[in-house]
Order: structure tokens, then sequence, then C-alpha cells
């Protein structure tokens, strides 16, 4: 370790040994390396009350159609009627700077149910040994960030990270509702991989990079392939965002976003036929529109996978899903903020093993007023709406279903 000269001419006359002066030094280092350091964070609770569903269910167990049940897509039945802590994050940061070989990092911390009920996490196997219980913690991102002085420079992540698509993240205090979008359901949650980010101007955006797996999970791996299937097989991603320039008026600002994911998914287990394993593919296209109208915004969400789940919910089973999402939200005043969003969503299945084909439609209405009332409060009420109707053909008989969900929801999130 090198120390200044006026150290060491203390140290020479014995005013301070050399051992404290390079733990010193090394306690300046870690001060400093930690003085750009950000932690912040939020807790997440609710209030919700669910009317029981008025419907008609078949008579069978293995249902095929999976997608748009459970009641909401947020919370399905497990937090009916009662209080509930969703999760707490806690996320330690250090932002890039502006130079040219810029370094950084992110670690999200997800603590509390949510940790592990929407799977963003791979620690998922972590086990009560007396009740079996799933542990409430997980790791949402960790991620090491990086800049090449290529062109405009490219951001890239290494590690463990979000997905690109949705018009809605994991994170509810950034959504303009409370409960989560059918669309956001059908989406894939986190990646571990590598993903690059270049921006052409201050409109142009566009990212792609590789990861494990469609599927959530750090470290996963794509364990069902066949023999003569690659073993380097990794899902890719990529996506192109558009932002209206300030030439363009009332519109300035808004927003454009097209995107794509492809790769395992949790695949099914190659079947007597021969068929191999197969890759699901998701589609997205969604748009932020600013109005004339101060407070106003306008958003649309299109969502469509190819194949999803790779058809791991039975044997030879291939699903086609879309979901279309519209957006209004509307800045009152300073404080008080409504928000809407309407949902139609559809699956059609098959299976040629079992001569199982189906239909599945879901309509949404989601209505949610936010009041901040409290610093660093998002305090908000919330009614949803939501209608499931299924047609199938087992090949031995047909069924019908049809199942309605209200919900009342109130929600509190404390930012730090």
């Amino acid at each position: 370790m090198k120390f200044n000269k006026w150290t060491l001419g203390l140290a020479a006359v014995g005013a301070v040994s050399l051992t404290s002066a390079a733990r010193a030094d090394e306690m300046n280092a870690v001060q400093t390396a930690l003085s750009s350091t950000a932690i912040s964070g939020y807790i997440d609770t609710s209030f919700e009350w669910q009317i029981e569903p008025d419907k008609e269910a078949p008579d069978f167990d293995s249902w095929p159609a999976i997608p748009f049940r459970n009641g909401t897509s947020r919370n399905g039945d497990g937090k009916r009627n009662g209080f509930n802590l969703n999760v707490v994050q806690l996320t330690i940061a250090k932002p890039m700077d502006e130079s040219e070989w810029a370094a950084g990092y992110r670690v999200d911390l997800l603590f509390g149910p949510d940790a592990v009920g929407f799977n963003p996490s791979a620690n998922v196997n972590t086990t009560d040994n007396d009740e079996g219980a799933l542990a409430d913690v997980g790791i949402r991102q960790a991620y090491v960030a990086l800049r090449t002085p290529i062109g405009n420079g490219i951001d890239w992540k290494f590690g463990v990270f979000t997905t690109i698509l949705g018009y809605e993240s994991f994170e509810s205090g950034n959504n303009p509702n409370f409960t989560r979008s059918w669309g956001w359901a059908l989406e894939a949650t986190q990646h571990t991989g590598i993903l690059g980010t270049y921006r052409v101007n201050d409109n142009v955006v566009f990212s792609a990079g590789l990861a494990n797996t469609h599927s959530a999970g750090i470290n996963n791996r794509d364990s069902e392939l066949s023999d003569h299937q690659s073993e380097w097989r990794k899902t890719w991603m990529a996506s192109l965002a558009l932002t209206a320039p300030e030439s363009m008026g009332a519109l300035a600002g808004s927003t454009l976003y097209l995107g794509a994911v492809g790769g395992y998914a949790g695949m099914i287990d190659p079947d007597e036929t021969g068929s191999t394993t197969q890759d699901q593919v998701n589609f997205y296209a969604g748009a932020t529109i600013a109005t004339p109208v101060t407070g106003l915004r306008f958003g649309v969400a299109f969502d469509y996978v190819d194949n999803l789940g790779g058809g791991d919910r039975n044997v030879g089973y291939e699903d086609d899903v879309w979901n279309v999402g519209l957006y209004a939200s509307y800045q009152a005043t300073e404080k008080l903020s409504l928000h809407l969003r309407g949902e139609y969503g559809n699956l059609e299945y098959n299976s040629d093993v079992f001569s199982d084909t189906g239909d599945e439609e879901m309509w949404s209405l989601t209505a949610t007023l936010q009041y901040a009332l409290w610093a660093n409060v998002i305090s908000r009420i919330e009614v949803r709406y939501d209608d499931l109707q299924v047609d199938g053909d087992s090949g031995e008989f047909s069924y019908d279903y049809d199942e309605q969900h209200l919900g009342v929801f109130a929600n509190v999130i404390y930012k730090f």
C-alpha cells in the first residue's frame, strides 16, 4: 500500500502507526465507493374484498385454460377479504456516471409474499421443513452496469434483470392501477443474461440481449432439451422505443414501444409421437399518448404469445394468446388522479394428443382513484370487474364456463 509523504513523516516520529494509517486509507476507500451508492425502496400493503364469483364450473379437475383464471392477476384467491403485506423492496444501486467507461450496479431485494408469488426470483427452492412453504424472500434484479464508448455509447446489464416487455412493471406503485393487467400476467418477468441498450438520439433507443431462459429464475437453464438440440440454445430479446419530439406539439413526449422475447419457458416433455420441446415467443406493442388537455394521457398495450409456456400445461398442447389493454389517466389536481383500464383477452388451445380444443375470452374493467395525502405515500382505492368465458371440446364431451369477479381494493405504499 502506498502512503503519502506526510503520513510517512508522522510515522517516523511516532505520531501515527503505518497499520492505523493503512486502516484509515482502506476506510476512506470504502467511504468513497459508498458515497455514490443510493439506498431506496418501498413497502406495499393492501386491503382486499372480492365477491365470490358467479360461475358454473365444469365437472373435472384438469382444467386446460389457465392464463385468465384465479380472480385477479394481481393477487389471485390467496389474499381475499383481509389485510395484506404484499412486498417490501430494498434497492441498493450505484448509477453510472457520464464517463465513457462508466460502471455501476443495482440490487433489488424482495421480502414478503409477492417475493415468490409472482416468481421474479430464483430463490424459490428455499422451503420451511415443517410446513413446506416457500420462503418470502427473493432477488428481483442484481446486475453490473457497464458502458462501452461505441458510437453514442452502449449501456450493458450483466446479471439478473427484469424483462424488456410490458406497459406495467412488478412495482405496482409505478403502475396506474394497483391490480396488474392480464397482459402483464402473460409476459416474462426476469432473465439471467446480458442486455445492451443504445441511444441513437433523444427520440430513438433500441435494446437487444441474450438470456438463459424465457421464464423467471436466477441461473435457470434450458433443462428439457432433447438430445439433438444444442445445449447453447438461449433466449433472445429485442426492443425499439420511439419518443415524439417537441416539434409534434401536443403529442410531444408520447412514446411507442415495440419488443419481442423468445425462448425456453417451461416446455413440454417429448411425447410418444416424437415431438420435441418448443419455445414460447412474446410480441409486445405499447404506446403512451399525450393530449392537448393538461393532465390527460392515454395508453394502449398489445400482447401476443405464440405457444404459451411451450405447451407445458399438458403434453401436446399448443396455446396462442393475445390481450389488448386501453388506459386513461387524468391528473385532476396536484394530489388527485384518476386511472381507468379496460382489457380484452383471447386464448385458443388445442392438443393433438388428447383431441382437446377450446377458446377462452376475458373482459376486464378497472377504475382507480389515487390521492397523495401524505408525503412519500401512494394511497388509492380501486374497483375491478372480470368476466371469463370458456368454450371447449375434450373429444369426449363439450363444456362451457362463465365466471365473474368483482373486487374492491385499498392500497397504501410508502416509498423511501
